[in-house]
């Protein structure tokens, strides 16, 4: 035996406590690699869902901008169509002022191009790419003038209404579009109550913005409906344009916003315009 071997201490085996250390650390950095794991899963996964969602968002985008070039030529068209047509109905009338049963013929022919008047009013708005013109504007009275127009509708589908937007309620917004948004609302959820119910619009400000809700106590939306209610061209009435709520949906974009629906526990349905704060201030 070499005298180097001779003075080699004897090999000798961890202590039974130090083997447990070292086990007890290797564990809790197995841990510690498999919830690292887990977590860039959980990231990777939530990345792809969102980068799903703007890719969709952007072929919608791309969808719409095609769709609102072509129903902004049609609708330019019809419109210089109807120009004359609503001429001649107003001289026709005047020679039939003595025939009631030839008006009640041109009343409801009357009723037919005013249904196509706002189809075209639909399709100008929702090809509309012009900035909102803000004005500082009170909701309440925005909200009583909607009401007003359609207070016949109102009365003839037995629809009571229930107004909780306090008067003063003040906003900068583009006066015709918001308009235009609301009136669009209140139309969508008359449609809902055809035997009667009851429309509840409601308004709230808080530190974010403010929030203008139409409920109605219809049947509810199913749930293709309501994931794709605010598509252009999608409806589930029948003859309905589809624009309705496609123009809502352009109104809240075009103000920094946004608008969603949802069912309401008691019955019917609910949608919620939503235009931020800042939007407005950026717009002051």
């Amino acid at each position: 035996m070499h005298a180097m071997d001779e003075c080699r201490p004897p090999l000798t085996l961890p202590a039974a406590s130090d083997l447990e250390t070292v086990l007890a650390a290797w564990h809790a950095a197995t841990v510690r690699l498999e919830q690292t794991h887990a977590a860039l899963r959980a990231e990777v996964r939530r990345l792809s869902d969102e980068l799903e969602t703007k890719n969709r968002e952007l072929a919608r985008k791309n969808r719409l901008a095609d769709l609102g070039q072509m129903a902004s030529h049609v609708a330019h068209e019809v419109r210089n169509s109807l120009v004359p047509v609503t001429l001649y109905m107003s001289l026709l009338r005047r020679r039939l002022s003595d025939d009631p049963g030839s008006l009640d013929v041109l009343d409801k022919m009357e009723e037919g191009l005013l249904a196509l008047d706002t189809t075209v009013n639909d399709l100008l708005s929702f090809s509309a790419q012009r900035d909102p013109c803000a004005v500082r504007l009170d909701l309440r009275d925005l909200v009583d003038g909607v009401l007003a127009a359609v207070a016949p509708q109102l009365h003839a589908q037995a629809i009571e209404v229930t107004v909780d937007v306090p008067p003063g309620t003040l906003l900068l917004a583009d006066r015709d579009m918001l308009r235009r948004a609301v009136l669009n609302l209140v139309l969508n959820a008359l449609d809902a109550m055809p035997e009667g119910g009851e429309l509840v619009i409601t308004s709230w400000q808080g530190s974010q913005g403010l929030e203008l809700e139409v409920a109605d106590s219809g049947p509810g939306l199913s749930e293709e409906a309501r994931r794709r209610a605010f598509e252009p061209f999608f409806s589930t009435k029948p003859g309905g344009t589809g624009l309705g709520l496609a123009v809502v949906y352009r109104t809240a974009e075009a103000h920094g916003g946004d608008v969603h629906v949802l069912n309401c526990p008691e019955g019917g349905a609910a949608f919620t315009l939503r235009i931020p704060r800042r939007a407005m201030e950026a717009a002051a």
